[in-house]
């Protein structure tokens, strides 16, 4: 645990979250499982979305692997984009004596939680996406706004560097969300013939993409690129493209490099796909997890390596 803590303001959550948080200070028997040094270290991983969401598949994958070769224990929780939930498994791991909390934000309303649980003396670590406080030890992710910065200068470049493009955005205030946008618009505006017409909400959902591109559609007559936060936006986008026979000259571009994705690359609908390595992510967090309780000193931050694929 960090000795010496910066604080800044965060925004006041719901009356449910701070009872939430009450609940865990409250509650929480912060004695570890036993005393015997011999015992496997616990690590909690907590995931924003769903069992199901591919990328989160590939990422536990990883630190299921890494866990397993570094003789660790390994609990896993899916909070399906609610804080609340989050908030409550952060209680439950730290209830059952977790020595390392490796946390997939679903918004910043978990900071308070996050600080209660540092101070029971569990050291926490974003991954994926991260928190707006300071108190984590270490953030380990892809470099978001690089990413975004890539798919627009692809994207702008694919097309000539002119035409009309449409966002497909995550869910609002992650951070994936929010760094992956701000690149993509500071590409964009090196190329003053390309114009955003559209930047449509659709919170890393598949189903809410196809729904929200099918208006998109109604009101532009014309779109020349497409690129959303996450490759199940963009097949979202590409669904609703196919129903309205609007496919056909239309660049799209993803992030995440999933394997659905890679698939529609090879059968020429999405052209190209900004791709993390999720199962790497995982595997570094648990080990960077396991550094430090072991006394070692790990970076602030650890940038996993992202790769531009196009078919």
């Amino acid at each position: 645990m960090h000795r010496f803590m910066k604080f800044r303001a965060i925004r006041i959550p719901s009356l449910a979250l701070l009872l939430a948080v009450i609940s865990m200070y409250c509650s929480v028997n912060p004695e570890k499982r036993n005393s015997n040094e011999t015992e496997k270290p616990l690590i909690g991983l907590l995931i924003c979305m769903t069992e199901e969401t591919p990328f989160f598949v590939s990422l536990v994958k990883g630190a299921k692997e890494s866990s397993d070769e570094l003789n660790a224990d390994l609990i896993v929780y899916y909070a399906h984009d609610d804080p609340a939930l989050q908030i409550e498994q952060m209680k439950k791991l730290a209830r059952a004596g977790a020595d390392a909390i490796l946390l997939n934000p679903v918004s910043d309303d978990v900071c308070y939680a996050i600080f209660e649980v540092i101070s029971l003396g569990i050291p926490v670590f974003t991954i994926d996406r991260s928190a707006g406080c300071d108190e984590v030890v270490c953030h380990i992710a892809s470099n978001n706004i690089e990413g975004g910065m890539m798919a627009g200068v692809y994207l702008s470049e694919a097309l000539n560097r002119k035409g009309l493009v449409v966002e497909i955005r995550g869910t609002a205030g992650s951070s994936a969300a929010e760094e992956r946008g701000r690149g993509f618009k500071e590409a964009i505006d090196n190329y003053p013939e390309i114009r955003i017409v559209a930047s449509i909400p659709a919170n890393f959902n598949r189903h809410e993409s196809e729904i929200a591109f099918e208006k998109i559609l109604d009101e532009f007559p014309k779109i020349d690129g497409v690129f959303a936060h996450n490759d199940d936006m963009i097949l979202g986008s590409i669904d609703a493209s196919k129903r309205a026979n609007r496919l056909n000259g239309i660049f799209f571009i993803g992030f995440d490099g999933t394997e659905e994705a890679i698939t529609s690359m090879e059968i020429n609908e999405l052209m190209a796909t900004i791709a993390q390595r999720p199962e790497e992510m995982g595997r570094i967090g648990v080990e960077t997890a396991l550094k430090y309780l072991s006394g070692q000193e790990v970076p602030d931050t650890i940038f996993i390596e992202l790769a531009l694929i196009t078919k």
